[in-house]
């Protein structure tokens, strides 16, 4: 970044503050802060305010290109180590960002799109599975590629790094028993040794996990259904361990009447001698209904990362504030806001007024809905585009000719 373009970010963002306000988390006395500036200098932490009005009064003379403040809370914030600090308990916080996601889209307003779903999978399992009240979480999208969710409940605490990483786990559907989803389960009465026993899996509405594999049975079998046998047959022949010949007796019952209702019931019996094939498919269906928190994607389902979850001394982005690498706004949100949320509009705080960018390389972006597909060269694009360029390294600010 060249001395023109610091200068003009620098100034933006004082602009910004100076009109705007940070919506600081609740016991902002009792956390950490911390704060990333304009010049590379590092990361500036163990800082303490003892009032919104000193954040702000700071934030605005030392104008910061990232505000962060902690998920813990402390007797001694702005103590210089961590142990002085006398930790004394975390808001359970998550971390949703592009980077997580499998065969995310490589533009920016598809990964945006993707990650929304998964935060909508996210707030389904916090608000069914954990009954956490919609008044304890909190939403915000980062100003980058992905959205934080805060939980602020008293039960949660003072969980450890284990606690939350259990959390983590089983959000993703990983360490499941799987044969507690797919089983061989005894029937009731006397029908014999040859019929003692029947194909099971679990019914709609059963708790937690059991609802999502049953609807993810019943939306496998329906797209199946709309398939000629012998598309059918390609389509389940292309996973590892299912013949031509599994695969046609496994389409063939699918034809059977009532074949819904009965897994809807949890009754699979009508594909005796399909409990292997739903196993593989049970792998599949974890990876589509669990959430990716924090996963590093070079390892198989994802070697647990988590780097915001499990660490209970993580700094987050201040809501409020302006993400120093798009000029976005972090940008608080309730739940019923994110059906609608448009981040490349809604978190967009600067103008359309015409701005003069060196492009350093060939980029494509969305922005205020227009498209962009930029070449390496001059131009003159409105205020916000060129800043969220700066901003991201792929544009300097140009004098005016």
């Amino acid at each position: 970044m060249n001395a023109l373009t610091q200068n003009l970010l620098v100034s933006r963002f004082r602009s910004y503050y100076l009109e705007s306000s940070l919506e600081p988390p609740p016991g902002l006395d009792s956390r950490e802060w911390g704060f990333l500036f304009f010049d590379d200098s590092g990361m500036r932490r163990h800082k303490s305010f003892f009032s919104r009005g000193e954040l702000v009064d700071y934030v605005r003379a030392m104008v910061p290109r990232h505000v962060y403040h902690s998920a813990a809370y402390y007797q001694r914030p702005g103590a210089p180590t961590m142990k002085e600090k006398i930790w004394k308990g975390a808001d359970l916080i998550f971390d949703l960002d592009a980077d997580h996601l499998r065969n995310a889209p490589r533009s920016y307003g598809g990964m945006l799109a993707m990650v929304k779903k998964e935060t909508e999978k996210l707030l389904t399992f916090l608000l069914s599975d954990f009954g956490f009240s919609q008044s304890r979480i909190a939403m915000v999208f980062s100003g980058g590629r992905g959205y934080h969710i805060h939980v602020r409940d008293q039960r949660i605490l003072a969980f450890g790094s284990d606690e939350r990483r259990e959390i983590v786990d089983y959000l993703a559907g990983r360490g499941l028993a799987m044969d507690r989803f797919i089983n061989m389960a005894p029937m009731d009465g006397e029908w014999g040794k040859d019929r003692a026993f029947r194909l099971r899996a679990p019914a709609a509405g059963a708790p937690g996990w059991g609802d999502r594999i049953n609807r993810s049975i019943i939306a496998f079998v329906n797209d199946l259904r709309q398939l000629s046998e012998a598309e059918a047959i390609a389509l389940l022949s292309k996973r590892k361990g299912i013949g031509p010949k599994r695969a046609s007796s496994f389409y063939k019952s699918l034809q059977e009447k009532n074949v819904l209702e009965e897994i809807a019931r949890g009754n699979l019996d009508l594909f005796r001698g399909s409990a292997a094939i739903w196993k593989l498919l049970l792998v599949e269906f974890l990876d589509e209904e669990g959430v990716n928190v924090g996963f590093n994607l070079d390892s198989e389902r994802g070697e647990t990362d988590e780097p915001v979850t499990a660490d209970v001394r993580r700094l987050i982005r201040c809501p409020g504030s302006l993400h120093g690498g798009s000029g976005l706004r972090v940008t608080p949100l309730t739940l019923g806001d994110l059906e609608d949320f448009d981040p490349l509009d809604d978190a967009v705080v600067f103008g359309d007024e015409p701005l003069p960018v060196q492009i350093l390389k060939p980029f494509c972006t969305e922005m205020k809905g227009q498209s962009y597909n930029l070449s390496e060269g001059p131009a003159e694009l409105p205020a916000c585009v060129a800043i969220f360029l700066m901003a991201r390294g792929v544009a300097e600010a140009r004098s005016r000719a």
